[in-house]
């Protein structure tokens, strides 16, 4: 099936970051500006997952792939109900994309949503240009044509440190989340949307588990309150420095010695909750093809990330928390960034990857089973560490 694109907006824009560097291209999807961080991702394939990841929140996607949009929009990858990210960045739009699933243009996907995009030769120029300087304050504009002023603009935009943003983008109410037909139900999971992605607690229901999605801000005796076999706590967007209620809340669960599962920023506050630190990293993990090793069984997995933050933690051993000891699991060998922590006192372990696949490989599906198979454990009354 193929969907003939509409016409792109054929408008000068310009791309403005904070260092005062500018790029100029053609205006892509919406017209108008925007204002977030600028980040890149490295994923050749699922751009409508990337889109649609709440993660993104606030920033600036740039794609270093040289061809987006080959395979359109449907209605049934996305992994929330809408766009998030705060602006997209591309080489070259597809000018046919083709695919026997494609409803729309990505192009007039962007245009619906009210996302501006730009469309230009130097994406390769403004990737090195980020990981070199880091990630930072950008604007792209099809209607300010003065670049100083615009880089003006950016300057006083807010910055990604310091930002709370996981209230933002989580959901209002609960929600469940059922086991497909066939499918018996083992488990009740409590799930905090911090900023959680459609296929989460998709993976999840597969494997037997009946899961209530709850708001961000959800307290520990509003989780517990559920009598839950476990809680897992999802990845999302901003500075896990100011998530404090989450923290709090990840302190219950462990008070309470029911399983937990943290993913992405969910590994974030797990570590904040054992008091150690976070920090921004220069220009963050965003792609499909980042190589994580388990510390413990030597594997190397490839996974999919999307995090500028990380945590802080000892790699050459067990260390000490408030809820007994605890060791790295996982750590990322392009640049030794921690990816995993586990406790060995309680049944608690995280990731700071997506191991839902969304899009990404699928190496690290077996995580889902570990959680399961702590609340089996629990279940038969036999609990033992992550």
């Amino acid at each position: 099936m193929a969907v003939r694109t509409d016409a792109t907006a054929d408008q000068p824009a310009i791309l403005a970051l904070e260092d005062g560097r500018v790029f100029h291209g053609r205006s892509f999807g919406a017209s108008g500006e925007t204002f977030g961080e600028a980040v890149f991702n490295t994923g050749m394939t699922g751009y409508q997952e990337t889109l649609t990841d709440p993660s993104y929140h606030r920033q600036i996607v740039v794609m270093t792939a040289p061809h987006i949009g080959n395979t359109g929009v449907n209605d049934d990858d996305p992994e929330s109900g809408r766009i998030w990210v705060a602006g997209y960045v591309v080489r070259e739009p597809a000018r046919i994309p083709s695919n026997w699933r494609a409803q729309r243009t990505l192009d007039a996907e962007l245009r619906a949503q009210g996302v501006v995009g730009i469309a230009m030769p130097a994406t390769r120029a403004l990737t090195r240009h980020l990981r070199d300087r880091g990630a930072m304050r950008a604007a792209i504009s099809t209607v300010e044509t003065d670049p100083k002023r615009l880089v003006e603009r950016v300057r006083t935009s807010p910055e990604m440190s310091g930002a709370d943003l996981a209230g933002e983008v989580s959901t209002t109410e609960p929600y469940q989340v059922d086991p497909p037909a066939g499918v018996p139900s083992r488990f009740r999971v409590a799930a905090v949307d911090l900023g959680i992605k459609a296929m989460t607690p998709q993976r999840l229901a597969e494997r037997g588990c009946t899961v209530t999605v709850l708001p961000a801000g959800a307290t520990a005796d509003q989780i517990l309150g559920l009598e839950p076999d476990g809680v897992f706590f999802s990845n999302g967007p901003g500075d896990p420095s100011t998530a404090d209620s989450a923290v709090a809340a990840v302190r219950g669960v462990l008070h309470a010695r029911v399983p937990l599962f943290g993913i992405c920023f969910g590994n974030q506050i797990l570590g904040r909750a054992l008091e150690l630190g976070t920090y921004k990293l220069r220009f963050g993990h965003r792609g499909v093809n980042q190589p994580v090793q388990d510390v413990h069984t030597r594997r190397v997995h490839i996974t999919s990330h999307n995090h500028g933050f990380a945590v802080d933690a000892p790699t050459d051993g067990p260390f000490d928390t408030p809820f007994g000891r605890a060791e790295v699991s996982h750590v990322d060998l392009n640049d030794g960034v921690v990816e995993g922590l586990r406790l060995l006192d309680r049944p608690a372990f995280s990731v700071q990857y997506h191991p839902e696949a969304a899009a990404g490989p699928h190496d690290a599906a077996e995580l889902f089973d570990t959680f399961c198979e702590l609340m089996a454990q629990r279940e038969a009354g036999a609990v033992t560490p992550g």
